[in-house]
């Protein structure tokens, strides 16, 4: 008799969760929030309140006091590099290196599929930087995001340079990856845009962070 064979299956990787206790820089004071996987949180308030200095911070992009953790794991211990590729900051205009665009990505090929999602043909890869428009950058930076695999997005107006159709193909592509267990801590300005894509809202006001009651 034939032994049974032994099935033997990897378990995927636990659903991030960000948790940040009495983070403090200059211009922003004493932030606390947990962020559980699969929810998206808004940020919102006023030019220059510190909504961007609350994601650098987190993403430990500048000196700060405080803790924080994913899934339990302090921040403190985990290499930078790494922390940043798990939970990772994607600036209003992010930076561009190289003169092509395929430069950007680790592989363009993979990253093409993620592009058609918001509009883009995979010939993008072959263009010049300086080809893009506005939009085109922003959602290729997005892009480059999704193309590492993180577990936290800490997202600054993603959808600020967009058009209308552009900015819904983005909410879809976030809300596929929410769904997938992604956590988003998400900067924006549009009301609308908040009550499509966030369960929170997150309030900074002064460098003062509380949170509010959705409408």
């Amino acid at each position: 008799m034939l032994a049974t064979p032994i099935s033997m299956t990897i378990d995927p990787p636990a659903p991030a969760r960000l948790s940040v206790r009495s983070l403090a820089r200059p211009g922003l004071t004493s932030a606390s929030l947990d962020l559980a996987a699969g929810e998206c949180m808004a940020v919102m308030g006023e030019s220059g309140a510190g909504k961007t200095l609350l994601l650098r911070a987190i993403a430990d992009l500048d000196p700060t006091t405080g803790t924080v953790s994913l899934d339990g794991h302090d921040r403190a211990a985990i290499p930078a590099p790494l922390w940043r590729q798990q939970v990772s900051y994607l600036a209003s205009d992010a930076g561009w290196w190289a003169q092509g665009v395929a430069e950007h990505f680790a592989d363009w090929n993979t990253a093409a599929i993620i592009a058609a999602a918001v509009g883009l043909t995979a010939e993008a890869g072959s263009w010049p930087v300086t080809r893009l428009s506005s939009g085109e950058r922003q959602r290729l930076a997005l892009v480059r995001t999704l193309a590492n695999a993180p577990r936290v997005l800490l997202l600054d107006e993603p959808t600020a340079n967009l058009d209308e159709a552009s900015a819904l193909a983005v909410e879809r592509l976030l809300l596929d990856r929410l769904a997938s267990g992604v956590a988003i801590l998400m900067v924006t300005h549009n009301p609308n845009q908040a009550r499509r894509m966030a369960q929170r809202l997150l309030i900074v006001d002064g460098g003062r962070v509380r949170e509010e009651a959705g409408s």
